[in-house]
């Protein structure tokens, strides 16, 4: 059994790619996607028919409205391959306007309801800003689901899981690469790796909480950067994983253990957290690398999403 097999018996593994073409090898329940994701991927020779076919069947309409609609078609076809769900990302642009970024989540599900798919397949994802987790709230109740992105802080998670949001994507590799930075010279890679990966930690810590309080949120960890961060998270709920990574785990054969447990976590001995919207962003600003990477994150997001509107306006 290869290391990818052996973490699909512990660990829903979800695809992390606009190149749906890649999917299908890797057999993911979900994928996911971002602006960065699919300009990476319109930027291929096969994907470019689609980004033309969708700016000339809505030429005059608003660029953001074409935007959401190329975002479906990717999603959708993404549905066509997957079993399961995929998650579409609400224009970064809107981190923090909870009014807008419900109103464009509201817009992608009648895209996708419009294209004959049912709500409960799509997540909405959502930069994890207060304004973010607010309006994901909002989204939930009225039962459209939601990831929450971008989430470096053990604040962000536990305000996602007072907003009963779907799920998180507590990311890892970003949070290692703004330690070893940090270090500089200093960085010894063998004895911050696997559980000792800080990144890890944050996923894990998070994972614990949720399991001990009953917090329904799904945890899914996102953004790695080798195959030992993901080993040691295997039992996670969901792991979201490039196609790269995917590749190089079912090229391993090697015992894969279970990392995270929920029934050990749920005897753990943790104190009971909540925050109020002045505890969340005194939490947050005291987190010098969760500041630091939810503003990086938001600022690359928005970069790519102006270079694919751009792409759309030559097209």
């Amino acid at each position: 059994m290869n290391q990818l097999q052996a973490l699909k018996q512990v660990t829903t593994v979800v695809a992390d790619t606009g190149d749906f073409r890649q999917l299908a090898q890797f057999q993911p329940q979900d994928a996911t996607t971002n602006p960065s994701l699919i300009l990476k991927a319109v930027q291929k020779p096969e994907y470019a028919p689609l980004l033309a076919d969708t700016v000339a069947r809505h030429r005059g309409q608003p660029l953001d409205e074409v935007v959401d609609r190329l975002l479906v078609r990717f999603g959708c076809e993404i549905l066509s391959i997957i079993p399961g769900r995929v998650s579409t990302e609400v224009d970064a642009r809107l981190s923090f306007d909870e009014d807008a970024t419900y109103t464009r989540a509201e817009r992608l599900i009648d895209l996708y309801q419009a294209a004959g798919v049912p709500t409960e397949r799509v997540l909405i994802k959502i930069a994890s800003t207060w304004e973010g987790i607010r309006a994901a709230e909002r989204l939930e109740r009225r039962g459209i689901h939601c990831n929450l992105t971008l989430l470096f802080s053990f604040c962000q998670a536990v305000a996602c899981g007072q907003a009963k949001v779907r799920l998180i994507s507590p990311f890892v590799g970003r949070i290692y690469d703004w330690y070893r930075k940090q270090a500089g010279s200093a960085w010894d890679e063998a004895a911050m790796a696997g559980s000792h990966d800080p990144g890890v930690q944050s996923v894990a810590r998070i994972f614990n909480h949720y399991k001990r309080f009953g917090i329904a949120t799904e945890v899914m960890g996102a953004s790695f950067r080798n195959m030992g961060q993901i080993t040691a998270l295997a039992g996670c709920d969901l792991l979201t994983i490039s196609p790269e990574l995917l590749a190089q785990l079912a090229a391993t054969e090697a015992p894969l253990p279970r990392a995270l447990d929920a029934e050990a976590a749920r005897q753990l001995d943790l104190p009971p957290v909540q925050y109020d919207e002045a505890g969340f962003r005194l939490a947050l600003n005291q987190d010098a690398m969760a500041t630091e990477k939810l503003a990086e994150g938001i600022r690359a997001f928005i970069a790519d999403a102006e270079k694919l509107e751009a792409l759309m306006q030559a097209a």
